[in-house]
């Protein structure tokens, strides 16, 4: 299974971190022991002293695929959720700074949870849909898919002409604006429209 992560895919956001707006999607991946599955809590690492949320709708891809074009990519995938890119920020800064890659602020052990995963059927419109995440309870992230920069297809689409998927690969689509710090005791609670979909406890 791979875990494809979608950068500066929300213009706020880019603005916020002083990012510039892509013309194609911008992708890297985490590997599969990122992956922090529905009721588990999240340890905080000892190597870091910034681990900051990022909010995503998350695409599961539904079968084997290579080269597709944008409007066949919803043959492509059948469910979407919401997950967490754990970053730790201070590496992620200071490898920038140095002009050296950051893989180890986003690839490190379950950096990457995952919540329960919703049919797109259930959806009226895949470019409107609200989602949120609240910490302790109070709501710290909106977005809505409409301000994606790229969409599903084009996301999947692009992809697929480097990489092939393969079914249970995993998308995560991008952050808005709002990112920020967790610490010890906090609990992360994520939701598609008013639907729960993803809780996580920081031990």
């Amino acid at each position: 299974m791979k875990i494809f992560c979608i950068a500066a895919n929300y213009r706020k956001h880019n603005e916020e971190l002083g990012f510039v707006q892509p013309k194609t999607p911008v992708f890297f991946l985490k590997p599969e022991t990122s992956l922090l599955r529905p009721g588990y809590d999240f340890y905080y690492p000892e190597f870091s002293q910034r681990i900051e949320y990022e909010t995503e709708v998350v695409v599961k891809i539904n079968k084997m695929c290579k080269s597709v074009g944008e409007r066949f990519a919803t043959r492509y995938f059948s469910e979407i959720s919401l997950g967490i890119d754990f970053t730790a920020r201070d590496i992620q800064n200071a490898a920038r700074a140095e002009g050296q890659p950051w893989f180890l602020s986003k690839g490190f052990d379950c950096s990457a949870p995952v919540g329960e995963f919703l049919s797109k059927d259930s959806f009226d419109n895949l470019q409107n849909i609200n989602f949120c995440l609240k910490i302790n309870g109070e709501i710290v992230q909106r977005g809505n898919t409409g301000d994606m920069i790229f969409s599903f297809e084009k996301i999947i689409s692009h992809i697929s002409n480097f990489c092939t998927f393969k079914m249970g690969d995993l998308i995560f689509t991008g952050t808005p604006n709002g990112v920020g710090m967790v610490k010890i005791g906090d609990v992360l609670e994520g939701f598609i429209e008013d639907r729960k979909v993803l809780e996580v406890k920081i031990k």
